[in-house]
């Protein structure tokens, strides 16, 4: 698998771009904020890759900074998101918008991605609100504490209601389901809890 490129830029396109390495040409299929990033053709450039094999297709992916490459992977671990959606989804937002939007369940930010509807955003902020978090930058990490107050129970419930009532849900039927899923589970993380109140609101 290749993971890493380093070369000569040849072609640079807003989708697309190939690389020289040692006088092979490799296409890559890149998102905006790294088309952004890049300089100008016949420049030397480096790109973090994720070689994607399916049976009929063998194609590259490559990003700026290994956080971007990991965010994709983050993604297309997502049911509902493949390849090409990941790109779209990093092209229309940056690593630290997509950070945010997930880890402060913000469906409206995420929805206005162009293929990503209500219930796959609501599936981004279900499996990756954990799993973004080490991947924030500390200025994100910072502010996250002090607005959870890690760690101390009333303010998770009021995070849990507050990220029902941003998936769209009445407030008082978020409450009965956060108090309902911490009967069952006292001890239950952010994500369980919240996967549980959703059970019992899709009911």
């Amino acid at each position: 698998m290749i993971a890493h490129l380093t070369g000569k830029l040849i072609q640079k396109q807003p989708n697309a771009v190939i690389i020289d390495v040692g006088g092979v040409g490799y296409e890559l299929i890149v998102p905006l904020s790294t088309f952004y990033d890049l300089g100008e053709t016949g420049s030397e450039v480096s790109l973090r890759a994720y070689t994607y094999v399916r049976e009929d297709a063998l194609q590259l992916y490559g990003f700026r900074t290994d956080r971007e490459r990991k965010l994709f992977l983050l993604l297309t671990s997502v049911s509902g998101i493949g390849p090409k959606l990941a790109i779209t989804v990093l092209s229309g937002l940056s690593a630290e918008e997509l950070i945010d939007a997930i880890r402060q369940n913000n469906l409206v930010r995420l929805v206005a991605v162009p293929g990503i509807g209500k219930k796959t955003a609501e599936r981004l902020i279900v499996e990756l609100r954990d799993r973004v978090a080490p991947l924030a930058s500390p200025a994100q990490s910072d502010q996250s504490r002090a607005t959870i107050g890690e760690g101390a129970p009333s303010a998770k419930r009021d995070d849990l209601v507050s990220a029902l009532v941003n998936l769209g849900y009445q407030r008082t039927a978020a409450e009965r389901a956060i108090a309902t899923a911490f009967l069952e589970e006292p001890d239950a993380t952010f994500e369980a809890a919240l996967k549980s109140a959703l059970r019992l609101l899709s009911r």
